[in-house]
C-alpha cells in the first residue's frame, strides 16, 4: 500500500512501477489504430494533420480512465446523490441518495453536496460515452473495462449488488494537492515536494462510503456518529483527489496529440475536470475537526502544520481553507517569474502512467477478499504506456 510520504517525492518510481512485477508482461494491448477511410474531422475545418495511432492511444486511455471515474462516482451518487433536484433534474439511470444519514454528513461540507455529486457523476458518464463514440466514428475500437467489475459494492440497503470496478472502502488518500496549489515557490514540474493536508488519510485504509447499514443511524438529537462524519469527510477529500488528476492529465496529454480536433477534445473535456476540482477543493475545506479511531481531520485554519506542528504566517498560507485559487508559482523557467496555473502539466509528472499509479496507490482497485489489486491494473497500465509513448507529429 501507499506509504505516508506523497508520491510526488518519488518521480523515478513511476517508471520503476512498470518493471517491478506489478504489470503482467503479457497483458493484452487494448489500443486501436485508425481504420482506412475514416474521416479526419467533424468540424469541416481543414486540418492537414491526420489522427495518428498516438492520438487514438490517448483517446482510448482517457476513455478507460473516464469509465473508472464514472464507476466510482456512480457509487457516491447511489449513496449520497441528490434525490430532489428541483426544476433542472439530472437524468441518472439509477436510484440515488440511498443513505440519508451519509448525506447528513456530506451536507456539513456544503448544502449542495448531493446535487454536485449527481452532476459530477453525469459529467464522467458523458466523458466516457463521448470518447467511445468518437473513437468509433474514426474507425477505432471503443474501450470497455466491464469485465473487471468484480469488486463488491456497499451493503447499504437498496444498493444494487452488482460488481464494481473500484473499491471505495479501503482508500489511502494523498492530500498533497492541497498544499501543491498554495505554494509560491514550488512546482511539481520542478520536483517540488508537498505536505498532506490530512496526514492520516495518507496512511492506513479508510472508507469513503458507508460499508453497510451498521454505519448509518442518528442519535436521539438527530446527530450522526463521528465515524459516519469521518466517512463523509474522507469522501470530500477523495472527490478533490480524483478530479485534480484529470485537471493535470488532460493538458499533459494534449501536448502529445497531432490532430487539431483531438486537441480540441482534450482541451474542452480537461476544462470540465478543472471545474470539478475547484468545486471539491472548496468543499473539502469545510470538513469538521474530528477524530475517528486513527483518523483525525485537523483544523486547517489554526495556523499549525498538521504534519510537523510548526506555526507561522507561511504555514497559515499553506493550509488556510479559503485559499483555493492556484497561487502563482514558477513555470517553465524561474527567470520568467511566478504565474498561476494548473500543476503538474509535464508529461513526466502528469502523464498517463503517473495517473494510473496514483489511482493504484489510492487503493481504488483493491479486492477486499485478497487485499490485492484486480487485473484492471495491468490493462490500464498497458493503455497508459501506449498513451505516454504517443508523440506529436507535425
Amino acid at each position: 500500500m501507499k506509504k505516508s510520504e506523497n508520491s510526488m517525492k518519488r518521480p523515478t518510481n513511476r517508471r520503476a512501477f512498470l518493471t517491478n512485477g506489478m504489470v503482467a508482461a503479457g497483458a493484452a494491448t487494448m489500443g486501436a489504430s485508425l481504420l482506412p477511410g475514416a474521416s479526419a474531422a467533424f468540424s469541416g475545418e481543414e486540418d492537414r494533420a491526420p489522427i495518428t495511432k498516438g492520438d487514438i492511444a490517448i483517446l482510448t486511455f482517457l476513455s478507460a480512465l473516464e469509465q473508472v471515474e464514472a464507476d466510482l462516482w456512480i457509487q457516491y451518487a447511489e449513496l449520497g446523490g441528490a434525490t430532489n433536484q428541483g426544476l433542472s433534474p439530472i437524468d441518472l439511470p439509477f436510484a440515488t441518495g440511498l443513505a440519508p444519514d451519509y448525506i447528513t454528513g456530506l451536507l456539513v461540507l456544503d448544502g449542495d453536496m448531493p446535487q454536485y455529486i449527481a452532476d459530477n457523476t453525469d459529467d464522467e458518464i458523458s466523458h466516457h460515452r463521448f470518447l467511445n463514440n468518437y473513437l468509433e466514428s474514426k474507425g477505432a475500437k471503443p474501450i470497455d473495462l466491464s469485465r473487471f467489475s468484480i469488486l463488491p459494492p456497499s451493503q447499504v440497503s437498496g444498493v444494487p449488488p452488482k460488481g464494481r470496478l473500484t473499491n471505495l472502502k479501503q482508500l489511502t488518500i494523498d492530500t498533497s494537492w492541497w498544499t501543491r496549489y498554495r505554494s509560491e515557490t514550488a512546482n511539481p514540474d520542478f520536483g517540488g515536494i508537498f505536505e498532506n493536508a490530512v496526514p492520516d488519510l495518507a496512511k492506513g485504509q479508510h472508507p469513503a462510503i458507508p460499508l453497510s447499514d451498521a454505519d448509518l443511524g442518528v442519535d436521539a438529537n438527530g446527530n450522526i456518529s463521528n465515524h459516519l462524519q469521518a466517512i463523509a469527510n474522507t469522501a470530500g477529500f477523495h472527490f478533490a483527489f480524483i478530479e485534480q488528476g484529470g485537471s493535470s492529465l488532460y493538458p499533459a496529454l494534449a501536448q502529445k496529440v497531432t490532430n487539431l480536433e483531438v486537441l480540441r477534445i482534450l482541451l474542452s473535456i480537461g476544462g470540465s475536470e478543472i471545474t470539478h476540482f475547484q468545486t471539491w477543493h472548496d468543499k473539502a475545506g469545510n470538513a469538521t475537526n474530528i477524530t475517528d479511531g486513527n483518523l483525525t481531520f485537523p483544523n486547517l485554519n489554526a495556523g499549525v502544520d498538521p504534519n510537523t506542528g510548526a506555526t507561522g504566517n507561511n504555514i497559515a498560507d499553506e493550509f488556510q481553507t479559503n485559499l483555493i485559487m492556484p497561487e502563482p508559482t514558477f513555470f517553465l523557467d524561474k527567470k520568467l517569474g511566478p504565474v498561476s496555473l494548473i500543476r503538474p502539466t509535464s508529461t513526466q509528472q502528469g502523464g498517463a502512467v503517473a495517473s494510473v499509479v496514483s489511482f493504484v496507490e489510492d487503493g481504488l482497485f483493491l479486492d477486499p477478499s485478497t487485499n490485492r489489486n484486480t487485473g484492471i491494473v495491468d490493462a490500464l497500465m498497458r493503455l497508459a504506456q501506449e498513451a505516454d509513448e504517443a508523440r506529436r507529429k507535425i
